[in-house]
């Protein structure tokens, strides 16, 4: 991993709580990003924050550490409950990563982390947060669920993040974001955070609407890909592209591939001949049972499964190290979904090469995607070696949707505790 993506600033000259710069030091992290030298000096005064960076950069880092400092140095009521701090996230794999991270800088605090998503465990899930909890992470859907229920309350909350906002807006989600907020205290009365690979005007409005006063920090707001990224486009018939992936595949030799598709029927496709061809493939898209969705992620992370499939259900948010290439077999229909696609690799310092398919289908996005990112991706020439023969697709085992059910009480959670080690 290369150093040149931080900054000068060590986290040791920030204040940071004691448990929680223990922490850092057990990870091996050392200096901040830019988006957590610009940020977290004020979010740690209390400061609302509306941050936009390149993904990859360190924005989940960046806000937990900012929360997890507040709870940390305001100390509670003995028998007061949580949770204190809440954190939304568009979709249930970011969900997962943020509770992941939180738990990572937060082992020596002693707070309780719990995370809720729809699709899976909701009973579980349920029960977890019946037993107390200081750090809520979950998607809209599932939060609004169990807060209907009276499962938690929001009216102690002190800290609340949004990440990914203008995803939150695509996905539709927005109405539930602003029914969570008004249930809060006043914006003026709690932390708030709002941070996105891009702050649009819509996003902006909501950042205004439900904040105090938020500073607005842009890391490298005229640089939208990240600039160790290797883009290249090859121009192909729809009827080639699988010869031409399979030809690319061969010819790169990649280590950790992501290919990204536009339709589910498509991906069950391009996995099938993947693995028909010799290839170990999973992959990921909405209607993937939640649990095997985690199984295929941990398994990508832990580089035991080579190549990852999906549609942009997993284009934003999650932080995979070494990602050598990313492979657009469908040229995105949104410009955005571009970068944060490509965003998968060439991850906080490193580099990767983005591969993009252009077909007759789906070329027509190019010339936005161009326009948007400030420049013309290279074509490579479609050489007649690149187009490989190959064998029948595999048949992929079928899934039906998850079905949830449960319901009710609350229960207490127990105080916070001073730093430290739990």
């Amino acid at each position: 991993m290369q150093n040149d993506h931080l900054t000068h600033i060590p986290f040791s000259a920030l204040g940071l709580s004691e448990s929680l710069q223990e922490s850092l030091e057990d990870a091996g992290f050392v200096h901040c990003t830019p988006i957590q030298a610009a940020t977290l000096p004020l979010a740690l005064k209390g400061q609302d924050i509306a941050g936009q960076a390149q993904t990859g950069t360190g924005k989940t880092a960046a806000y937990v550490l900012a929360a997890l400092h507040h709870l940390m140095e305001n100390p509670i009521a003995e028998d007061a409950g949580g949770p204190w701090a809440l954190i939304v996230a568009p979709t249930r794999e970011l969900a997962v990563q943020i509770h992941r991270d939180a738990e990572l800088l937060g082992r020596y605090t002693g707070l309780k982390f719990a995370v809720v998503y729809g699709g899976a465990g909701y009973d579980s899930q349920r029960r977890q947060l019946e037993a107390g909890v200081d750090v809520l992470i979950g998607t809209p859907g599932r939060l609004i669920d169990y807060y209907k229920q009276g499962v938690y309350p929001l009216n102690q909350i002190e800290v609340v993040v949004l990440d990914e906002a203008d995803r939150m807006f695509d996905l539709g989600f927005i109405t539930d974001i602003r029914y969570l907020l008004r249930k809060m205290p006043p914006p003026g009365q709690r932390i708030n955070m709002l941070f996105s690979a891009t702050l649009s005007n819509r996003v902006m409005e909501l950042a205004y609407e439900h904040m105090n006063n938020p500073q607005v920090i842009r890391i490298e707001p005229d640089q939208v890909t990240a600039d160790k990224v290797r883009q290249a486009l090859y121009h192909v018939s729809a009827h080639d592209k699988i010869a031409l992936l399979l030809g690319v595949l061969r010819q790169q030799e990649p280590k950790r591939t992501m290919i990204f598709v536009n339709t589910k029927r498509a991906g069950e496709r391009v996995t099938g001949y993947l693995l028909g061809n010799g290839y170990e493939a999973g992959i990921l898209s909405g209607d993937i049972p939640q649990h095997k969705r985690l199984r295929l992620l941990e398994a990508f992370q832990r580089g035991e499964l080579p190549i990852l499939v999906a549609t942009d259900v997993a284009a934003r948010g999650l932080h995979i190290v070494d990602v050598t290439h990313v492979i657009n077999f469908d040229l995105p229909q949104d410009r955005e979904d571009y970068v944060h696609r490509i965003g998968r690799t060439a991850r906080i310092g490193a580099s990767g090469d983005a591969i993009s398919f252009a077909c007759e289908q789906y070329v027509y996005s190019l010339p936005e995607i161009e326009d948007f990112i400030g420049q013309k991706i290279p074509v490579l020439p479609v050489s007649e070696d690149l187009l490989l023969e190959y064998k029948p697709p595999k048949r992929l085992e079928r899934h039906r949707p998850p079905s949830a059910g449960g319901d009710r009480p609350r229960g207490r959670t127990p105080s916070r505790r001073p730093a430290g080690r739990a």
